[in-house]
């Protein structure tokens, strides 16, 4: 489980403090599939990169199994980083000039046969293995993103941290992106910052940015 408490973010703009998030209180249970809804500027994506580690927050705890990880020694942090988290940016970020089975395998804890193995397995699920060989820039945006999800899933981690994953995508190709997200859920908790409602299918876990909180929504998304 990870869990956020009494998590406050704030950002100064020259003389000017900037309130992001307001002690907030969350749990994402193991197995879960969260999805952070809310409006450009919300704070949806800053909550993801605090939760993921990837920002520090100006006060308050992240909790991974019961521990802070602010109290993690080097080591400790990048081994949790590296081998318990995936990550699914909007701007893809990946690197150009590796081929697209090399790119997956950037994500790996090893180099070795059992996660070379993994990424090629990854790459034919979710539909595109026999671009294995080829350049990032060949793709298509659907493409890319597949790669991109093929690089959070093969360290096999525990969690999935996705910042707007579709957003640069049709709604079509959107749509499938999350449903191929979703496949993974059994043995993946996912936490996804989204804007746009229309890619939800129900079954997804609810909260809402708004006011500088975090709402947990019940009962069908409106």
């Amino acid at each position: 489980m990870v869990e956020c408490k009494e998590l406050t973010l704030k950002y100064k703009d020259g003389h000017k403090e900037n309130l992001v998030l307001d002690n907030v209180d969350l749990q994402i249970q193991n197995g879960e599939n969260v999805v952070l809804l809310g409006p450009s500027g919300s704070g949806k994506s800053s909550l993801i990169y605090l939760f993921s580690g990837l920002k520090k927050p100006t006060s308050g705890q992240i909790l991974y199994d019961g521990v802070d990880i602010e109290n993690f020694n080097q080591k400790q942090f990048s081994d949790l980083r590296r081998k318990k988290f995936g990550y699914i940016f909007q701007m893809h970020f990946l690197v150009p000039y590796l081929r697209v089975l090399e790119n997956v395998l950037v994500g790996a804890p090893k180099m070795t046969a059992k996660y070379k193995n993994r990424a090629q397995s990854l790459l034919d699920e979710l539909g595109i293995g026999q671009y294995s060989g080829k350049r990032i820039y060949e793709l298509s945006g659907g493409e890319r993103q597949r790669v991109a999800i093929a690089r959070a899933l093969v360290s096999e981690p525990q969690i999935i941290f996705a910042d707007e994953p579709t957003a640069s995508l049709d709604h079509d190709t959107a749509v499938e992106i999350l449903k191929l997200l979703k496949q993974f859920k059994e043995s993946t908790t996912l936490m996804i910052a989204t804007h746009d409602i229309s890619i939800l299918d129900g079954d997804e876990s609810i909260v809402r940015i708004e006011h500088h909180k975090a709402v947990r929504e019940h009962g069908k998304i409106s």
